[in-house]
């Protein structure tokens, strides 16, 4: 028996590892056998918490709507669970057009043997690319390439996805913080006058967070506040 398996491993050693190959297309390309693609594609899907939180419209909903709750004062509601489902099922929404372009344009044409592995990759990151690139400020662009040792950018279209990424992360949370500032601004404002009337009335010992708590929670469901703040988060990343 021994000898039959260290003959088969001789021979498949002098055949080569036929699953692990890259071969020329014939284009001036490479292609990857299957092994080698489901790695590549198992990479990019352990990568994939990460890749939604840093590459999508995750990260300014959810620190705009953590400023929210801050200003609200109601520090445990809605929970923290709660919060990270609405951000991501409102990013899955704005997402959806980048998504599905992505799926026509790379992953489709992949899935019926229309295109090889590394030009359906390429295919499918452009409609991510323009997302980002329309949400990315140029002085944070420019920032992050002089960084990393490019002198100038022709485009905004040529900058390397190792600058653009940094970039529309500092750009989004930048964003974020504005909205979240002016959002904060009425129920500070509540806060004020809450705290100026207790004081007027010798009230010290009363806190003013519990007085003005109601009057802000109030105020919100008024003015129909959860509509307003998701409405205006997803239609920033299209004006």
């Amino acid at each position: 028996m021994l000898p039959l398996f260290t003959s088969a491993g001789f021979a498949s050693a002098e055949q080569g590892l036929e699953l692990l190959t890259v071969k020329p297309d014939g284009e001036g390309g490479e292609t990857y056998s299957t092994p080698i693609q489901i790695l590549l594609i198992m990479t990019v899907l352990s990568l994939l918490p990460t890749a939604l939180i840093t590459m999508t419209s995750f990260t300014r909903i959810i620190v705009v709507l953590s400023i929210l709750r801050q200003a609200l004062g109601t520090t445990t509601t809605p929970s923290n669970q709660i919060l990270v489902g609405l951000a991501l099922f409102t990013s899955i929404f704005i997402m959806s057009p980048v998504f599905e372009r992505a799926y026509d344009a790379g992953l489709k044409p992949y899935m019926e043997e229309q295109m090889p592995f590394t030009e359906a990759m390429q295919a499918a990151s452009v409609p991510l690319r323009e997302f980002m690139l329309n949400q990315t400020r140029e002085n944070d662009l420019s920032m992050f390439a002089e960084m990393a040792g490019i002198e100038a950018l022709e485009k905004p279209e040529d900058a390397p996805f190792s600058v653009l990424l940094p970039a529309f992360v500092t750009s989004e949370l930048k964003t974020a913080f504005q909205i979240g500032f002016m959002i904060f601004i009425p129920f500070l404002i509540i806060d004020l006058v809450v705290a100026s009337v207790l004081m007027s009335m010798g009230m010290m010992m009363l806190s003013p967070i519990l007085i003005s708590l109601p009057f802000k929670i109030m105020l919100f469901v008024l003015v129909d506040g959860w509509s307003l703040i998701i409405g205006t988060l997803a239609s920033s990343f299209y004006t």
